[in-house]
């Protein structure tokens, strides 16, 4: 690692506050993919609505709810891709890789469109849900969908400016989005109590940029 400057916070109440409300979006991230888990899709979209609300504070409530809503949808779209692709109880590789997800891609082309995200991360994103499923490599792309995510959530094009060499790579914050990622598929109490750790420097990376 390069020796250089480290930006840090002053320590008082104001980082407190903002680690407090990064690791409730952590949380309430979690509790969307829970409710996802669990087949309760307006459980999905009032947590993933929270979520938004803090993370996208140039948006308006109507446009909240869209972004929220399509992001749900496109999950749930998901799930019905992979459920035509079942062979046997298993997701047969090649019918994933050759699914239609023209749904999926619908939606979170919209998500993309309302929290104002390039259209790329709605393309990174289908490869990374397809990959994910086919055994393939899902975390590059699933890295590339975050990183527009977060451009677009803190109003900077050019993010990750890394300050010297080594400029490659997404971003750090990109990085622990898909290890949260990784720690949910384990499906223990434990991984899932240490995605949310994970997280919480994530929210917190985008609350600070936003002024809050």
């Amino acid at each position: 690692m390069d020796s250089q400057q480290i930006d840090e916070g002053d320590g008082g109440r104001g980082d407190a506050d903002r680690r407090a409300t990064a690791r409730e979006m952590a949380i309430g991230l979690a509790h969307v993919f829970r409710a996802h888990d669990e087949g309760e899709r307006q459980r999905a979209i009032e947590a993933c609505r929270r979520v938004d609300e803090l993370q996208f504070p140039h948006l308006d409530d109507e446009d909240i709810e869209l972004a929220s809503t399509a992001f749900i949808d496109a999950l749930w779209a998901k799930d019905d891709v992979e459920f035509r692709c079942l062979t046997g109880g298993e997701i047969s590789e090649e019918r994933i890789l050759d699914a239609d997800y023209s749904r999926v891609s619908s939606c979170l082309r919209q998500r993309a469109h309302v929290v104002g995200a390039e259209q790329h991360y709605a393309t990174n994103k289908v490869e990374a849900w397809r990959q994910h499923k086919a055994g393939g490599d899902y975390w590059s792309p699933y890295q590339r969908a975050q990183m527009y995510e977060i451009r677009a959530a803190i109003g900077d094009p050019e993010y990750p400016q890394k300050r010297r060499g080594g400029r490659s790579g997404p971003g750090p914050e990109p990085m622990r989005y898909v290890l949260a990622s990784e720690l949910h598929d384990m499906n223990t109490k434990r991984h899932w109590e240490q995605g949310i750790e994970v997280l919480v420097p994530y929210y917190e990376f985008i609350l600070e940029r936003t002024g809050r």
